[in-house]
């Protein structure tokens, strides 16, 4: 029996190890504890996440990427490691194929970082497929086909905008505008208008809870505690949905911004079929609700989140030697 091939979308805030065995095997957060005394990595993924309330003078914590980009290539090659050890198990006879998703404006630095990360994790081979054509993929579009096609993948650090067509990528953006940048848009609206300070954790589940991108959402509120910026005291106030529409609009603007400028660049038949095909939403930020109701009304095309939008880069990641097999055939 073939081995297993293994795709891995190296997020920015959580990492996915997809196989074609058993499909996604593993969900963990892109951080890693560092013990600065003995210079080792103390945790990696979800232990370090759990540890990092907890942590003495001696420790950090490091998100080794950041906005899609690697900011430390020594600690994304361990945690890289030690994903794709615990994704394989002990039952790994023969090496696997091994493709990384990775944003579309990667560079060839980092390119070659993460091709040579991942054969030292026992890879193989190593292919690196862009984010907007692993989601395609993904999400079930038939990237081969001689026909346009918009994804726009919306990560926690990244969203990737692009049109496909014969396997390839047309036109592209890519901004350093997603679901972190939602968060810290709602950290700095319950700052200045209530006076109040969250943390990251409280802003992200607002943004679950109640967040909205559209006007034409039913209104929600949520009671939330934080600390009163005048007094130092702990406070509790109650936001609404449509507070939390009026937080989110900058960054919800640029990424408006960027699929409309792509759109601008499509050449004419692709985006005929674009406005015939609609537009395909992917990544964690698509979730937010409304999400797909505000593009549809900037650009007046519609617009349709995938089916499992969370995993569907992952999920293309690890079909993609399979899916461009079939072009070199």
């Amino acid at each position: 029996m073939p081995a297993s091939d293994i795709g891995i979308d190296l997020g920015t805030r959580n990492s996915l190890v997809y196989t074609t065995a058993k499909g996604v095997v593993l969900s963990e957060p892109s951080v890693v504890v560092y013990d600065k005394n003995t210079e080792r990595i103390r945790a990696i993924g979800e232990e370090a996440r759990q540890m990092a309330g907890h942590l003495n003078s001696n420790m950090e914590i490091i998100w080794p990427i950041r906005q899609g980009t690697i900011v430390d290539y020594v600690v994304m090659e361990k945690m890289l490691k030690f994903f794709i050890s615990k994704a394989m198990g002990r039952r790994a006879f023969r090496k696997p194929r091994i493709t990384v998703c990775v944003p579309s404006g990667i560079t060839e630095i980092e390119r070659k970082a993460v091709e040579e990360a991942t054969y030292q994790s026992g890879a193989r081979h190593v292919y690196l497929a862009k984010a907007p054509i692993a989601s395609a993929i993904g999400a079930g579009i038939d990237i081969l086909k001689p026909f346009g096609n918009m994804i726009v993948d919306i990560g926690a650090g990244t969203t990737d905008v692009a049109v496909l067509s014969i396997g390839g990528i047309v036109v592209q953006n890519t901004i350093k505008v997603a679901g972190d940048q939602f968060s810290q848009a709602i950290m700095r609206y319950v700052r200045e208008k209530h006076s109040l300070f969250i943390g990251e954790d409280t802003a992200e589940s607002m943004k679950l809870r109640i967040g909205t991108a559209s006007s034409q959402a039913d209104p929600r509120t949520m009671e939330i505690k934080g600390r009163n910026v005048i007094t130092g005291l702990p406070k509790v106030t109650v936001l609404s949905s449509e507070e939390m529409r009026i937080a989110m609009k900058e960054p919800l603007s640029q990424i408006v911004e960027a699929i409309q400028s792509v759109l601008e660049k499509t050449p004419p038949e692709l985006a005929a079929d674009i406005v015939s095909r609609g537009i395909v939403l992917t990544g964690g930020g698509a979730l937010l609700h409304g999400m797909d109701t505000l593009i549809e009304e900037e650009t007046g095309v519609n617009t349709m989140t995938a089916q499992d939008a969370k995993t569907a880069a992952v999920v293309g990641t690890g079909k993609y030697a399979e899916v461009m097999a079939k072009i070199e055939g």
